[in-house]
């Protein structure tokens, strides 16, 4: 039995892995695989993966491309969840601030640099033709928690997460969503670093194999929205719309998927240029 290592964060996208864990599946490939939440989010994960301190990542794809792109020793395996991921942009409850324009030039929360919540504030400046060099400003906050901390107590103006996995803060009236910004590419991919590529590829296969297995049926599953409910403290509701917008996927990442995080991340000068396919995908698994 071999011991290994996944970092994902703590939210409702990563519950089939929970249910091949609780089923012990992958041990019976012989593989002891344990599960390291990262409320850090991608940013974390980047480290961890880097430092050799997890095995596997299930990362956002903006940040895991931004880190090779600046010589991170890492490799894309797969998509992990094929549709979009939706920011919400959020503010205090008690914020002024209602609209994309009352935002530039203020302070944006982030988990930490290179995650998704630092990346998606330029592709939401971006969009809003703000110039992102001169109306960006960031406070690192850790992590969701600590975001809305951050918010609440006025230290920072707003702060970009997914949308579901916030809506409890908004329900409870402490934020006000006021805008979405979603990513034009797959949201999830599953990355290693290339040494545990190179030294254990047949268990990499089988952990892929096993959690793709659990993926195509698992929107099937009976009482699957109550169970989501009860662990992630979700409504419903909330959680049929977003199963409803949500694909989970056992396939590579495109060159033309990779072409455009690439060039967006180009375009806001968070990379210097655009690099070959290979260097960040693994087509071989």
């Amino acid at each position: 039995m071999i011991d290994l290592r996944i970092g994902g964060v703590p939210e409702h996208f990563n519950y089939p892995w929970y249910l091949t864990l609780k089923a012990k599946k992958h041990q019976q490939s012989g593989i002891n695989l344990r599960w390291i939440d990262f409320d850090g989010g991608t940013g974390a994960m980047i480290e961890a993966l880097t430092n050799k301190t997890i095995d596997l990542g299930v990362v956002l794809t903006e940040g895991v491309v931004k880190a090779i792109a600046e010589g991170a020793p890492l490799k894309i395996i797969q998509v992990y969840v094929a549709s979009p991921l939706v920011w919400g942009v959020h503010v205090a409850a008690t914020s002024d601030l209602h609209t994309a324009g009352d935002l530039r030039g203020k302070i944006a929360a982030i988990s930490r640099y290179g995650s998704g919540s630092h990346l998606m504030s330029y592709v939401y400046g971006q969009n809003n033709q703000w110039n992102t060099n001169r109306d960006l400003s960031f406070l690192e906050i850790g992590d969701l928690n600590k975001g809305i901390s951050s918010l609440t107590q006025g230290t920072s103006d707003y702060f970009l997460w997914e949308r579901f996995t916030t809506k409890p803060f908004v329900d409870q009236g402490l934020v006000r969503c006021i805008d979405l910004c979603p990513t034009p590419w797959p949201c999830f991919v599953i990355a290693v670093h290339q040494d545990f590529l190179a030294n254990h590829p047949e268990h990499l296969e089988s952990i892929l194999t096993t959690i793709n297995t659990e993926t195509k049926i698992f929107k099937e599953r009976p009482g699957l929205i109550q169970a989501l409910s009860l662990r992630y403290g979700q409504d419903p509701d909330d959680l049929r719309r977003w199963l409803e917008d949500t694909q989970w996927s056992c396939s590579g990442l495109t060159e033309k998927a990779l072409n455009a995080v690439q060039e967006e991340l180009v375009n806001l000068e968070l990379i210097s240029e655009k690099l070959p396919h290979t260097l960040f995908l693994e087509k071989n698994i």
